[in-house]
């Protein structure tokens, strides 16, 4: 089950101010991972509660950007290495006799 639909997602980013790139900036996540719910339509629970979060804090003229700022959060790690960019390993083949 998902935390929300994208379009929702996107209205409480809206009453932050926030664009989904900025979003995962300052989540330090790719801006990709967050924009490619999109296509699904839905967004996971963690991410649809740190953009309602946001939101209200917003609404009630609260600043989160400096909290959030004195977090140290590790930027999420690629996954893979994309289509053909896969690491390449040298193999020492010996010929037959």
């Amino acid at each position: 089950m998902s935390g929300m639909t994208y379009d929702e997602f996107k209205r409480h980013l809206g009453k932050a101010n926030l664009s989904a790139k900025e979003f995962a900036g300052l989540l330090r996540l790719s801006p990709n991972s967050v924009t490619n719910y999109a296509r699904t339509g839905d967004v996971p629970a963690h991410l649809a509660v740190i953009a309602a979060l946001m939101g209200e804090m917003a609404d009630h003229r609260l600043d989160f950007k400096p909290v959030l700022a004195t977090l140290d959060i590790e930027p999420n790690k690629r996954r893979g290495t994309g289509f053909g960019a896969s690491r390449q390993i040298s193999l020492q083949l010996q010929k037959g006799s």
